[in-house]
């Protein structure tokens, strides 16, 4: 799937349509530049499962989780940023499996790219390209 949103808007609807194809241990890889929407987009997709959490970049901490305060089909989202792990030592340390695996949660990984031989066979990938101040291109493959 490939959509070029013009506004965050058009993103904001995106996370939502992707919200309602979401499963319990599904894992997102998001891929792109600084400043091209990933956190944004994370926002909006924690938002669309009702979870009433403020989304940071976990570029500090590496991994944030936002549980929901009542019943919801997906529980929490663990939203990690991979940007400064540097080996596959501390990829190991993460314990990503442990954390995709988690019942009615799913995994949403910013710069996923160290990681990869530890991500699921059925990962939806998900690439940002920064067009312009407004403009986003955005391509999604393995999606349900």
């Amino acid at each position: 799937m490939d959509v070029l949103s013009r506004s965050t808007q058009e993103t904001e609807e995106l996370a939502k349509r992707l919200a309602t194809q979401l499963k319990s241990g599904d894992v997102l890889a998001l891929h792109g530049d600084l400043g091209s929407g990933k956190t944004t987009f994370t926002s909006y997709l924690v938002s669309a499962l009702g979870i009433e959490k403020r989304v940071q970049s976990p570029t500090f901490v590496i991994l944030r989780r936002y549980a929901a305060e009542s019943e919801k089909k997906i529980q929490a989202v663990n939203h990690l940023d991979l940007y400064r792990i540097q080996s596959r030592e501390e990829v190991e340390d993460l314990g990503l499996s442990d954390l995709f695996s988690e019942p009615n949660s799913i995994t949403v990984i910013e710069w996923p790219e160290v990681a990869e031989e530890f991500l699921p066979e059925n990962v939806t990938k998900i690439s940002f390209e920064y067009v312009d101040e407004n403009t986003r291109r955005i391509h999604a493959q393995n999606l349900n």
